[in-house]
């Protein structure tokens, strides 16, 4: 399986097509492995590259892991993209993946061509989706203390989507193994850097919210859409998993690559 060293720690890395890099970024908790049919479908678009984040699934995990950042992930992005000569790209983002976009977008424009945020929630835009973020934070610090970190994907999940059992294996699977890489990350909050100026953005963005979602994190992802200078904003059905090759993701990139 394809790895690189990025920043200190070894990521997984998949590659489709060929052409304009695009770049997906997965959620919290989450992997590459979710993103294998979006992938295939996208790179008839380009040159798709799908990871597993610093700290999930088959990428290294750093020891101790406690903390993280979004910039920390950004700069991850950033640097995969260069060693894989694959700059500038695409970026699409799902939940705080289009967070780490957004600020990989913000500090090196020069570096993206665009970013599609599939609900994406940087903090400080929205009063209802910050505290809805440290609910939920303090919840899953308190399941990770009494039930164990392998605990904390499923609540997550049933948080989010309302959902566990019925969901497929493989993503049951993934998040019980990710649970300290969550931890980490929305114990590092989820939001840019504070020298950064989200309504600041050179590059074009196209945000996509859901229907179904919990409604804290539609607002947070609506304020988003606001804030952002000139952005596409687009309501689709189903729940906080959009998919990242749908027919607005698709439009968009098409538009990009016609530049």
């Amino acid at each position: 399986m394809p790895h690189v060293a990025v920043n200190g720690a070894r990521i997984y890395y998949e590659e489709r097509g060929e052409g304009t890099p695009i770049l997906g970024i997965h959620g919290t908790g989450s992997a590459a492995v979710f993103w294998e049919d979006a992938a295939q479908r996208l790179s008839d678009l380009g040159r798709v590259i799908v990871y597993d984040r610093r700290g999930s699934w088959r990428s290294e995990q750093p020891e101790p892991y406690e903390v993280t950042s979004v910039a920390e992930h950004a700069n991850d992005a950033l640097a995969l993209l260069q060693e894989l000569d694959a700059v500038p790209a695409v970026l699409i983002g799902r939940s705080y993946g289009g967070t780490i976009a957004l600020e990989l977008a913000l500090r090196h424009p020069e570096s993206v061509l665009g970013i599609a945020l599939l609900e994406a929630g940087p903090m400080g835009l929205s009063a209802a989706y910050d505290t809805w973020f440290g609910a939920l934070c303090s919840k899953l610090d308190e399941i990770a203390r009494a039930q164990g970190v392998e605990r904390v994907g499923e609540a997550a999940l049933r948080e989010i989507l309302g959902a566990w059992e019925e969901l497929p294996e493989t993503w049951r699977e993934v998040f019980a193994a990710n649970g300290q890489a969550l931890l980490a990350e929305i114990r590092g909050e989820e939001r840019v850097s504070d020298d950064l100026d989200i309504d600041a953005l050179e590059v074009p963005a196209l945000v996509v919210t859901a229907e179904a979602s919990p409604e804290a994190i539609q607002q947070g992802s609506e304020a988003l859409a606001r804030t952002l200078p000139g952005a596409r904003a687009v309501r689709v059905g189903g729940d906080h998993a959009i998919d990242p090759a749908g027919a607005d993701v698709r439009v968009f990139i098409s538009e990009l690559l016609a530049r």
